[in-house]
């Protein structure tokens, strides 16, 4: 005989949920930051590459105010704002390609 195993659909979906990525504190702060000062100043694309040194120096600028703004630890704050720079460089660089 089959064994029989049940399901309970909330439980089930709250795990899924819980699995899900969530977005980490301050990252669309951090976006914003970025995308309004820093990458203004020094472009994070040059050519086809991308500007390395642009993009660390972007983001711990922007991790001291993401620190500053809402605590947590160094790494933690240039994770976020590593984060938000890649993927502002990865816009810049699919824009330049069209």
């Amino acid at each position: 005989m089959a064994s029989t195993r049940s399901l309970h659909w909330s439980l089930a979906m709250k795990e899924i949920a819980a699995t899900r990525t969530h977005r980490p504190a301050g990252l669309l702060a951090a976006r914003g930051l970025i995308a309004a000062t820093s990458a203004k100043r020094r472009p994070l694309v040059v050519g086809d590459t991308y500007d390395r040194a642009a993009i660390m120096a972007a983001a711990c600028a922007a991790a001291r105010n993401h620190q500053a703004r809402y605590g947590g630890t160094w790494g933690e704050a240039l994770s976020v704002t590593l984060k938000a720079t890649w993927s502002l460089a990865k816009a810049a660089r699919a824009a330049k390609a069209h």
